[in-house]
């Protein structure tokens, strides 16, 4: 999952990027809202951490930009305000929760993992294909109930193809979703990551859909 953290405080900012990346995340920083607005429009992100008090151009607007031009990614807003008509306002606008500074990271973390499953259509915090299951409080993997170590990549790609079981999903994608801006980025190691997971998972449960990319789950409906 990629997501977008849009802060101005260089050290909440960090803060974030860190605690976000160790939770298994890809991570885009922007520090003012202009490069925020141009980050969220132009890339495909799973979610947003969006900062209303920005310089150059505030949360507000660079939310009702996205959703004028249908960016429709989960955007959870950061506040410093009290009043709650600023809450209202974020809300109004477009996003999808809020969080008031100060916060406790674990909060965030939270409320990230629930926009996440919300947009993919899954209500539990645990999802489960077949024997596999992917809890996403702890990021362990199990199938039959035993614990599978995954590297941070392989993690990433599951968690993903998790989310949107029984969909295919194209090379494309993936590698859009799965490394941030500054990665080298390259669709063949892709193939890599199903061929270790297919080494560590039953073989069966991710299905190679020729010519389009990967599906977890049944593709008939599509194929």
């Amino acid at each position: 999952m990629r997501l977008l953290v849009v802060e101005d405080d260089p050290d909440l900012n960090r803060q974030l990027v860190t605690a976000l990346t160790e939770a298994g995340y890809a991570v885009d920083t922007a520090f003012d809202g202009e490069e925020g607005h141009f980050l969220g429009d132009t890339e495909p992100y799973d979610a947003v951490i969006l900062d209303l008090g920005l310089p150059q151009m505030d949360g507000i607007s660079v939310l009702e930009k996205w959703r004028r031009d249908e960016r429709n990614m989960p955007v959870l807003i950061l506040t410093a305000r009290d009043r709650w008509s600023d809450k209202v306002a974020g809300m109004d606008a477009g996003a999808d929760d809020y969080v008031a500074k100060p916060f406790h990271m674990e909060e965030i973390l939270a409320r990230v993992r629930a926009l996440l499953r919300r947009s993919a259509g899954h209500a539990k915090n645990e999802i489960e294909v077949g024997s596999l299951r992917l809890d996403t409080r702890t990021s362990r993997v199990t199938v039959d109930g035993t614990p599978i170590k995954l590297t941070s990549h392989e993690y990433r790609l599951l968690s993903y193809l998790m989310h949107h079981q029984g969909r295919v999903v194209s090379r494309t994608e993936l590698v859009e979703h799965l490394y941030d801006q500054d990665f080298d980025r390259d669709s063949n190691t892709i193939e890599v990551f199903v061929g270790r997971l297919r080494k560590k998972l039953p073989s069966e449960l991710i299905e190679t859909v020729r010519g389009l990319g990967y599906c977890l789950g049944s593709a008939s409906d599509e194929t």
